[in-house]
């Protein structure tokens, strides 16, 4: 006789392993972006900005490859770190940019000569004459009580910070005078005065 044929047994089915998705570049490329963004309005600490968004981009590029490669979940946390990371990369730059031309200003107005002409006109037989320059060879300050009008002086300062002061003082027989101060050939200032010990100044230019 032959054995019966039984239906087999039930087998329980076979479960396949879950794989972790490696969500951390992207995660980490979304905090290092809007860090870098934040840092990168302030200046000077701005400077922190470029590791930070530099790292962003690339750890959230990374972290969209492996969303592409299916390893990782977090497509949009990764987007929107490579997206701060650019905003904040581009804002860097432009602060960086509007840096350098500032410091370039500052050397291109330091180095630059200027030439003040001073001037004095009137009637005023006994004036007193006081002028000052400011620059490289910090405040130098003259006076002169010359016999007759007009009287001029041509003086070059050079420096970061320009200027000077041109003041002219009537006597005891009064009369009227006028100070003026050409810079680099534009007329920056004038002043008129009339009378006994009276005064005109030129200066704030």
């Amino acid at each position: 006789m032959s054995a019966p044929d039984y239906p087999p047994p039930p087998y329980p089915p076979q479960q396949t392993q879950q794989l972790q998705p490696k969500n951390g570049l992207g995660t980490a490329g979304f905090v290092l972006g809007l860090l870098g963004l934040i840092f990168s309005f302030i200046p000077i600490i701005g400077l922190i900005a470029w590791p930070l968004v530099i790292l962003g981009v690339i750890f959230s590029a990374l972290g969209i490859a492996r969303v592409r490669a299916q390893k990782a979940t977090n497509k949009g946390i990764a987007i929107a770190g490579l997206v701060l990371s650019v905003i904040g990369l581009i804002i860097a730059i432009v602060w960086a940019t509007a840096f350098t031309k500032a410091v370039n200003d500052v050397n291109t107005e330091a180095n630059r000569t200027v030439t003040v002409h001073y001037e004095v006109t009137g009637t005023a037989k006994d004036a007193s004459i006081t002028y000052t320059t400011l620059g490289d060879n910090g405040v130098s300050t003259s006076q002169e009580q010359p016999k007759t009008l007009p009287w001029s002086k041509d003086l070059t300062t050079k420096g970061l910070i320009k200027g000077g002061t041109l003041t002219v003082t009537t006597g005891t027989e009064g009369g009227d005078v006028t100070c003026k101060v050409v810079v680099d050939g534009k007329e920056a200032k004038t002043s008129q005065a009339s009378g006994n010990f009276a005064t005109a100044s030129c200066d704030g230019f």
